[in-house]
């Protein structure tokens, strides 16, 4: 007995001195084709680490990283690295997120140089930094990791890690549709009894939408730990039963403490602790998990989210027609009429729409995150053509005459024809293309993520002019009249060019320059009286000169979703929980006429407020624009349509801001919302649905 335990000793010590060789060996290569890793559609899968040889795993567990290029986070990071390097008890490492502080593709390509030093396997999912402020339109970090979900099996545990947004528009966090269908057919997969690790950057509560669709898959199988980060701290958590660990960033604390987290798996027993760099020891365990060998959960626990369902209480709202795409959906949809198109009016910035209800004939356009531009029949929702690009798009298509637009994230610029779907021309740009088209007399004005805003020629796609002064990416739908063309970047940078030459006209700058969160991005401007109207992250809505930029006011209250009144004498925003106002610009003039101070006013809501409503649509950030009709609602003088970012569509009487109606049409943020004449509106949501509605 005695001679078979220094049997086993010397080959455990000459196994792990075989692995080190081997580590060695790999150092700086991909580590994780050692492990059998294969790449296809998105996803690594197919590695199987072996547990040691008392049967134990033991991994590391990165989390926030937030590079920057040149901040503290990149040597950091680096240190973290060359930490979990040095200790050979490391199987592998899992990295659950917020990879990028801002998503840019040289922040992702710094990360990415960093892990492949790694001496063992590691793998990696991005978070809502890497999605939301992407200028790749989220695929550079496919491109550049090789994969962005993942599924291995590490000491017989399965390990499956989803990525989670918002994609490009401001939102709760969303497992995509495309994710979410690959999660369940890896949970299909699974013996019944195999452990189950899940890893999503988001925790599974209400900050993540439809995480109940999320559990309700996890919960088909064996299912023992959830995996995240986001929160930047340590703490145990319970989703229905279920046990979950929310890590550490890797980021310095107060302290100066860089660091990550170290978890061991010994039997049914898993402990957390963390390593902090250059310490001599593992800290302290700040959780222990008891695996199940049976049901890992109370099978009677489960505490589904309270959601009032307003659809029964507002009957003369219905669904005509509702189309389900296989991919999230991240821009609106827009209508095509043979012959009948009708340009909104001068100051709105808003897609063209049709005279009267729906007809036969007309054709709803949109597309998906799949990159795929799709035409469904108007009268019935059924599809008729699908025009596959080579990225994701983002962009709302922009129709004129027989042409529609759409800028996709493989850098072209495409134009169709929105009866056939066949490809009239495609313009190439030197980066992604996020941002919507707007289409006037014959001209297309669209911005993309090469530092360029650019105006094509409608009918062939040539070149008219190109402004190459941006400061960063474009996601928004720019402002066009014939005096100027306004739009806005993530650069901080709100911009006004020559609708005919491209020349700068003017250039305004966020009081805030050093936070790009702050940008006049998502806001789709609009214009009255003189005025460029827009809000912005920093809840704050400005009144800019038209003519020459300088800001004449501010008024606090918003967030980049914006409107414009029928008789454009107001302008509507919705802060961040409950409440829409409309501002009277009339009221906002007389403040700056009778003012003789040369510096902004800053003005009070109560200053210049024509009405506020109190709704009930909790708090509330999607930057989608408000749309309006000018008939219906109190004494007819029109509706607003309020989209939110959890599925609801809210109906609000123009003269004093009364809910008419409140329809519940998805899970996840809707997108712009197109009225058709005086009772339909067509709705896209970032779920997937594309629905035309009556009211």
């Amino acid at each position: 007995m005695k001679a078979r335990a220094v049997a086993e000793f010397f080959r455990a010590v000459m196994l792990s001195a075989a692995l080190m060789v081997l580590a060695d060996f790999c150092y700086g290569q991909d580590v994780n084709s050692r492990v059998g890793a294969l790449l296809k559609d998105g996803s690594i899968y197919g590695a199987k680490i072996e547990a040691k040889a008392d049967g134990s795993i033991t991994f590391a567990i990165m989390s926030d990283i937030h590079i920057s290029i040149g901040a503290p986070s990149e040597k950091g990071t680096m240190e973290c690295v060359e930490d979990i390097n040095n200790n050979p008890d490391i199987q592998f490492v899992v990295i659950t997120g917020d990879i990028a502080n801002f998503g840019s593709d040289n922040e992702i390509a710094s990360a990415k140089s960093i892990f492949d030093k790694l001496n063992k396997p590691w793998f990696i999912i991005p978070g809502n930094h890497d999605a939301t402020w992407s200028e790749s339109g989220t695929n550079s970090f496919a491109k550049i990791f090789g994969y962005e979900r993942f599924e291995f099996e590490a000491g017989g545990i399965k390990f499956i890690g989803t990525p989670c947004g918002p994609n490009i528009r401001m939102a709760p966090a969303l497992v995509p549709r495309e994710s979410m269908i690959w999660l369940k057919e890896q949970i299909e997969q699974m013996a019944d009894t195999q452990p189950l690790f899940y890893v999503n950057h988001y925790p599974l509560d209400t900050s993540l939408l439809k995480y109940n669709e999320v559990l309700d898959a996890i919960k088909r199988k064996n299912i023992q730990l959830v995996i995240s980060g986001h929160w930047h701290t340590d703490r145990a958590m319970e989703y229905e039963g279920v046990p979950g660990v929310i890590v550490r960033s890797t980021l310095a604390t107060p302290k100066g403490e860089k660091g990550y987290v170290i978890a061991d798996v010994k039997g049914s027993t898993v402990t957390f602790r963390d390593k902090i760099v250059g310490a001599p020891k593992v800290g302290n365990i700040w959780f222990t998990l008891r695996m199940s060998n049976g049901a890992p959960y109370p099978k009677d626990i489960e505490h589904k989210p309270v959601i009032s369902n307003p659809n029964s209480r507002y009957p003369n709202v219905k669904e005509l027609w509702r189309y389900e795409n296989s991919a999230d959906i991240g821009a609106g949809a827009a209508i095509y009429r043979a012959g009948g198109m009708i340009e909104a009016a001068e100051g709105f910035n808003a897609l063209p729409s049709v005279a009267g209800s729906v007809k036969s004939g007309d054709i709803v356009l949109f597309a998906d995150e799949a990159g795929v531009i799709r035409a469904l029949d108007g009268l019935t929702g059924s599809e008729l053509w699908s025009y596959k690009t080579g990225g994701k798009i983002f962009s709302t298509p922009a129709v004129s005459g027989d042409y529609v637009v759409v800028g996709s994230s493989d850098n072209y610029i495409y134009c169709l024809n929105p009866r056939t779907g066949a490809l009239r021309w495609r313009y190439e740009c030197k980066k992604s293309v996020l941002g919507a088209a707007n289409i006037y007399k014959g001209v297309v004005y669209i911005g993309a993520s090469d530092g360029s805003f650019r105006a094509l020629n409608l009918k062939n796609g040539s070149l008219k002019w190109e402004y190459k002064g941006l400061k960063d990416f474009v996601v928004a739908r720019p402002y066009i009249d014939k005096q100027q063309v306004v739009i806005g970047d993530w650069g901080n940078t709100l911009y006004s060019l020559s609708p005919s030459t491209g020349k700068l006209q003017w250039r305004w700058q966020t009081p805030n320059k050093s936070n790009r969160n702050l940008s006049p991005a998502q806001v789709w401007p609009i214009k009255s009286k003189g005025l460029i109207c827009i809000v912005t992250p920093d809840r704050f809505s400005y009144l800019l000169d038209a003519k020459t930029g300088k800001q004449l006011a501010r008024i606090y209250g918003g967030r980049e979703a914006i409107g414009l009144s029928p008789d454009k004498g107001s302008y509507y925003i919705k802060s961040m929980k409950d409440t829409v106002r409309s501002y009277s610009l009339d009221k906002i003039l007389s403040h700056l006429n009778a003012s003789n101070d040369a510096k902004p006013l800053e003005l009070a809501p109560a200053d210049v407020i024509d009405w506020q409503s109190i709704t009930n649509y909790k708090y509330e950030i999607a930057p989608s624009p408000i749309t309006v009709i000018n008939s219906g609602g109190k004494n007819n003088k029109g509706v607003l349509f309020i989209p939110t970012d959890k599925g609801n569509i809210l109906a609000l009487s123009v003269s004093d801001g009364s809910l008419l109606w409140e329809y519940k049409l998805s899970g996840a943020l809707i997108n712009y919302l197109l009225p058709i004449g005086e009772h339909q509106l067509l709705a896209s949501t970032m779920d997937g649905v594309v629905a035309l509605l009556s009211f």
